[in-house]
């Protein structure tokens, strides 16, 4: 379980959907996994549209930095999307990456700190 504000991960989740079909052919693939590891809960977002090369992963979350203008223009993207998508992250405590997909694109790596119930929360339910 996550702390969290159900508004603004509904934001982020619908940023990073609309980001993958933007940006993935007909046919392409999306893949949505959650895990958990230890006190972390992983979100990863992973896609195989046209990959971002690896000079750009740096700066992917910047305030209105674009990949490449040309495509980000024509499909009404104004360079915020991933921006707003780290700022809801980091204010749920958590972190966003990004790497290399196996899916030959992009995917995104969000990881969160995970509510651990007491014993007693556990044996109520809770």
């Amino acid at each position: 379980m996550v702390a969290a504000d159900a508004r603004r991960l509904a934001q982020l989740f619908g940023n990073l959907l609309e980001n993958a079909v933007r940006y993935t052919d007909a046919g392409g693939t999306l893949r949505v996994h959650a895990r958990c590891e230890g006190e972390t809960a992983v979100v990863e977002f992973c896609d195989s549209a046209p990959g971002v090369s690896l000079e750009h992963l740096p700066r992917l979350f910047d305030r209105f930095y674009r990949v490449e203008a040309s495509r980000n223009r024509a499909s009404g993207g104004a360079g915020l999307g991933l921006a707003i998508s780290r700022r809801i992250v980091e204010a749920h405590h958590g972190e966003i990456s990004a790497q290399a997909s196996a899916l030959g694109g992009l995917c995104l790596v969000m990881r969160f700190p995970r509510l651990i119930a007491s014993p007693a929360q556990r044996k109520d339910g809770a």
